[in-house]
């Protein structure tokens, strides 16, 4: 008896341009495993992708009929499915607010179908894919004044990010693996592990993207 193939990676795409959908489709084709299981122009279409259980949504920022990034709350909520947005490049305070909404990178839509394909695998894997020009905003974001970031409830000092691992957090929102972050740092991969469970105790978090995120909201 034979074993059954592995299940396919199942696709959600939300882009109102029709070529660009038919691009993200020529690129999906060609990666073995995965499907598309529909796809929407507008917010108010996307919600019935929800029902389908997908394993990841591509979302479009600027849709007719709202803001994409906003349909990440609910995807979490209802299905724990990744989000990971594909766009053109918006300013710093859309890139900031996709990744605070939940969304699990950052791609623009002028990306190789290579690094596409590169952060559609990161993002299921539980990375935090994002294009180098978004990365600029979101460095520049966490090196903010703390007058210049979102205001938060009193931090425990003791949970507060060291200057090593707020660099790291850094490394990781430009989309590097612990091995590229270890060499960038000059430090070994044990040592990045022995940080990002600190990090994840720190924010009381499970992954890089959700690290990444609560990252931006600590002062």
């Amino acid at each position: 008896m034979t074993d059954s193939p592995p299940a396919a990676v199942r696709i959600a795409i939300v882009e109102d341009d029709p070529m660009v959908r038919q691009y993200f489709q020529g690129i999906i084709a060609m990666q073995p495993g995965y499907e598309i299981i529909g796809m929407a122009p507008d917010l108010a279409s996307a919600d019935a992708l929800l029902d389908q259980s997908p394993d990841l949504y591509l979302l479009d920022i600027g849709l007719p009929d709202g803001v994409g990034y906003t349909l990440v709350p609910q995807i979490k909520a209802r299905s724990g499915a990744r989000a990971l947005i594909i766009s053109t490049f918006g300013d710093r305070d859309t890139v900031v607010k996709a990744i605070m909404a939940g969304a699990d990178g950052y791609l623009l839509k002028d990306s190789s179908p290579a690094v596409i394909l590169d952060g559609i695998a990161a993002t299921l894997d539980g990375g935090a894919p994002v294009s180098p020009a978004a990365a600029i905003y979101l460095l520049g974001f966490l090196r903010a004044e703390p007058e210049a970031a979102p205001t938060t409830a009193a931090i425990n000092p003791e949970n507060r990010l060291s200057a090593r691992e707020t660099e790291l957090l850094q490394a990781f929102s430009k989309g590097q693996s612990y091995k590229e972050a270890a060499r960038t740092l000059g430090i070994s991969p044990h040592t990045v592990s022995t940080h990002v469970k600190s990090i994840y105790r720190k924010l009381e978090v499970n992954s890089r993207s959700e690290a990444i995120r609560e990252g931006f909201r600590t002062p």
